[in-house]
């Protein structure tokens, strides 16, 4: 119940009045059943703004830590993303990966919208970096179709480590919904699995016009605070 409080009455009208998006492609968005919707994640800012749009709830897989953060700001954080509907999921350790499509899978076995940023975290630099296959697992095995994704805009307004959002003008891009109906049964089969998340990856490069990285953006921010200089980072040619 709250989370359509949420969505209608308060937090909504709030971001559609202060964001004005412009949303594009809302047509692609099943009108029911499942489906996974596969964005690129540039901001804090994109937990919110692609669920006040939709017409259908949609559920993320959200990092443990904004569960688990300590004093007042950690519960009110916690209580939000529970009251929202968000699911969270322990990055860490082996069992990160199982645990996350495990909790996915249930989601899209209810029917449901889910909500997945392929990258596994943040952008830090506003480039779209490669897709983690959890994405394609979920995909082939639940049989449903991936809704290309693409916030515009959002890491001008709250790039990571600024607190409060600027107030200007967000774009929204949803593609054509991706059938993978033609790899059925072939959920484990590495290279395949590979083919699909790069697929939905360059989709959502299509629509984003971001600059691309052909390295996970975990590796790359590990390198970076590691004062690596000068690294060369392959690209995708488009």
């Amino acid at each position: 119940m709250f989370y359509y409080v949420l969505k209608y009455v308060i937090l909504g009208p709030l971001l559609r009045l202060l964001f004005r998006p412009r949303i594009e492609g809302l047509e692609h968005i099943p009108a029911d059943g499942a489906a996974i919707v596969a964005g690129n994640h540039l901001s804090f800012s994109d937990h919110f703004l692609m669920p006040a749009i939709l017409k259908r709830r949609i559920t993320f897989l959200a990092k443990a830590e904004y569960f688990t953060g300590p004093g007042i700001k950690g519960r009110l954080t916690a209580a939000f993303f529970r009251s929202a509907g968000q699911i969270p999921v322990d990055r860490s350790g082996k069992e990160a990966g199982r645990a996350a499509i495990r909790e996915g899978l249930g989601v899209l076995g209810k029917g449901e919208l889910l909500g997945i940023y392929p990258e596994g975290t943040r952008s830090h630099d506003g480039r779209l970096y490669k897709g983690k296959v959890g994405v394609a697992v979920m995909a082939l095995t639940a049989r449903v179709p991936v809704v290309p994704c693409a916030m515009v805009g959002t890491f001008e307004i709250q790039p990571p480590g600024r607190v409060l959002p600027k107030i200007k003008r967000v774009t929204i891009r949803f593609g054509e919904p991706l059938d993978f109906s033609r790899y059925a049964g072939m959920e484990n089969e590495k290279a395949v699995l590979r083919a699909v998340t790069d697929e939905i990856m360059y989709e959502i490069l299509a629509l984003s016009g971001q600059q691309y990285v052909d390295e996970y953006a975990v590796k790359v921010k590990a390198a970076e605070a590691d004062g690596s200089k000068g690294r060369r980072i392959p690209r995708l040619r488009r």
